[in-house]
């Protein structure tokens, strides 16, 4: 629901209904929390599942990343289905597919029909980090779309908390199926509301040429003669910018090609890999081990688990609080600059052999400066940078380089550790953070309560080696 930044970039253009969007935004961000609920809930199903059904480690380690591959999958199939259909339909598919994918991998018999879960599953989580972006941005006044668009990191972070929590009360009694099941309820809950609250994106019905009907969305939050004059600003850039959603030619993966929108897939492919080679899933995904390593004791796994999740949940509640107020370069410079500083001191805690204590600290402190800031801001530019005709296409091309990214890094830590040291491989994530810093200082400009027109004039004026 963008327009130009004097319609709704000022705090007092924000509808008198903002309400209503917060709660459409907290909506359509269900899809964040089944994204974190699967991503966090393996964990601790795995410690019961390999003895249930014998798994070999090849066979864990298949269980576990099947579903980055569908993931993969999903996001780059996501932004011609939301383009075709509509975001509220492809949000409403993506549920199905997701709750199809519990009821498989609950009712699992063996190795195979719970690897073809965990699949589908992947499906719809990597569809629905796609779409929901998107979606989250085309329904946001400028003043609050950096908020709204961090709820989709606060859910995904709050999804895996709750997996966390998840596997704790069923850990006493081994009910692995349990902890899967638990999904089916915020999937059951996103396909309710995304078909009987949700209205359909502004931008999207104006692309297929349904004015009328993007006329009465904006009017649900906002003054008759304010909404008719953002649905005409929108229809303008929306023209001005290529023609129609979802034509191949146009609005598919071809125009994002085009020189106009080449900064803006640079961008978002780059800050894709880098959110995942920065380092955060070998905390996320091998905290324990790392813990273990560090001399303490690691018996209490899930409960190492929950902590580090609490972490992630509560700096992404101060980044979403900051974001529309200090802007998006702000943080991710900062989050950047603390990621490269912890990974250089939890590298070095490794090398020299420091206290226990004080490498758990530089972990902690590590999550939370990346949920403060990188976490939480790569989705709020995903959802930006790109112009309305493409941004469904660019949302999935960045969105399926982010989970190629985590399957890689997922992949390779602990061989690549096992060769060189811990402390070293931590040293290696601590370079690409930094790497990170100077390319956010170079070719990211600030995006609060930008229009689409204006984020694209200072990508261009960053990439043409000019000050935005």
């Amino acid at each position: 629901m963008q327009g130009n930044s004097e319609e709704s970039g000022a705090e007092g253009a924000v509808p008198t209904r903002k309400g209503r969007v917060y709660g459409w935004a907290l909506l359509i961000a269900l899809g964040g929390l089944l994204f974190g609920f699967d991503t966090g809930v393996i964990s601790g199903a795995l410690l019961f599942v390999k003895h249930d059904f014998a798994l070999n480690s090849f066979e864990q380690g298949t269980v576990v990343s099947i579903l980055l591959i569908g993931a993969m999958i999903g996001a780059l199939s996501a932004g011609r289905l939301a383009d075709r259909v509509g975001r509220r339909h492809a949000l409403v598919f993506e549920g199905v597919v997701f709750a199809i994918g519990t009821l498989i991998a609950v009712a699992a018999i063996d190795y195979w029909m719970l690897l073809a879960g965990r699949l589908v599953l992947g499906l719809a989580i990597g569809g629905a980090s796609a779409t929901v972006p998107i979606y989250l941005s085309e329904l946001s006044p400028n003043a609050i779309r950096g908020r709204t668009l961090s709820f989709n990191q606060l859910f995904i972070t709050g999804g895996i908390l709750i997996a966390y929590l998840v596997n704790l009360v069923f850990a006493g009694a081994g009910d692995w199926r349990a902890m899967f099941a638990v999904g089916f309820v915020p999937a059951a809950v996103l396909v309710a509301g995304a078909l009987w609250v949700l209205p359909e994106s502004p931008s999207w019905l104006l692309a297929q040429g349904r004015a009328d009907e993007a006329r009465r969305v904006v009017r649900r939050v906002m003054g008759e003669k304010q909404a008719d004059e953002l649905v005409d600003s929108i229809q303008q850039a929306t023209e001005e910018s290529g023609g129609h959603l979802g034509d191949e030619d146009e609005g598919g993966w071809r125009h994002l090609a085009r020189k106009q929108v080449r900064p803006a897939l640079v961008v978002g492919l780059v800050l894709a890999a880098i959110q995942q080679f920065g380092g955060i899933n070998t905390i996320i995904y091998y905290a324990p081990s790392v813990i273990e390593k560090t001399g303490l004791s690691a018996s209490n796994s899930i409960f190492y688990s929950v902590f580090i999740g609490l972490i992630n949940l509560l700096m992404t509640v101060v980044a979403l609080r900051l974001v529309d107020r200090v802007g998006r370069r702000f943080l991710l410079l900062a989050s950047l600059g603390g990621m490269t500083l912890t990974m250089a001191l939890l590298g070095l805690s490794f090398v020299i052999g420091l206290s226990p204590e004080l490498s758990l600290l530089f972990m902690v402190a590590y999550i939370a400066v990346y949920a403060g800031g990188l976490g939480p801001i790569f989705w709020v530019l995903i959802g930006e940078v790109f112009p309305p005709t493409v941004r469904a296409a660019g949302s999935s091309a960045a969105t399926a380089v982010n989970w190629a990214s985590n399957f890689v890094v997922g992949l390779l830590f602990l061989p690549v550790a096992g060769v060189i040291g811990q402390g070293e491989t931590f040293w290696i994530f601590g370079v690409i953070c930094l790497a990170g810093l100077f390319f956010v200082l170079r070719y990211v400009p600030e995006t609060r309560g930008e229009s689409p027109d204006e984020v694209a004039r200072g990508l261009q004026q960053r990439f043409a080696g000019r000050e935005g």
